[in-house]
C-alpha cells in the first residue's frame, strides 16, 4: 500500500546500495510535482549518519521502528534457522567447525533473547512452525 509521506516521517531506501542506505532515514524535504498536488515526486532523507541525500518517491517507502523490530525479528529467526541446519551438518563434518557454529548459534539466541526478547528455540524439532495461509494449519 502507498502511503505518501510528510517532513519528520522515517523511510527506507527500497533497494539499498551501501551501509547509509540500509539505515532508517527522516523525511526532510518532499519535492511535489506541482505546486498544487499532493503527489511527490522525490523525497530528501537524512539518515543517522547525518547525509542527506534525495530519491524518487517510487525508491523510498514510509517505515517505522516497529517496521524495523518486526524485520529483525524475521532476520534473527531465518539466520537461527540456518545456523541451526549448519550445526547439524557441521556435527559430521569438523569438530572445531562444529563447536564454532554452535557457539555462533548459542550467541545469536542469547542476543535475541536480550535485546529483542525474542524468543528461538532451534533446539526443539517444530522450531520455527511454519503455517499454512490457505487453511491456517500448522504444517
Amino acid at each position: 500500500m502507498y502511503r505518501s509521506m510528510e517532513h519528520g516521517d522515517t523511510a527506507r531506501v527500497v533497494a539499498p546500495r551501501d551501509a547509509t542506505e540500509h539505515r532508517l532515514g527522516t523525511v526532510t524535504d518532499v519535492g511535489y510535482a506541482t505546486p498544487h498536488t499532493t503527489y511527490a515526486r522525490r523525497y530528501t532523507l537524512r539518515f543517522p549518519t547525518g547525509d542527506e541525500r534525495t530519491y524518487p518517491a517510487d525508491h523510498v517507502v514510509w517505515r517505522t521502528r516497529d517496521d524495523d523490530r518486526a524485520a529483525l525479528e524475521a532476520a534473527f529467526t531465518t539466520a537461527c534457522v540456518a545456523l541451526r541446519d549448519a550445526c547439524r551438518i557441521a556435527h559430521d563434518f569438523d569438530d572445531d567447525l562444529s563447536s564454532g557454529t554452535a557457539s555462533l548459534l548459542r550467541r545469536l539466541v542469547d542476543l535475541a533473547r536480550l535485546r529483542l526478547r525474542l524468543t528461538l528455540d532451534p533446539a526443539n524439532p517444530a522450531w520455527p512452525h511454519t503455517t499454512d495461509n490457505q487453511t491456517g494449519d500448522e504444517q
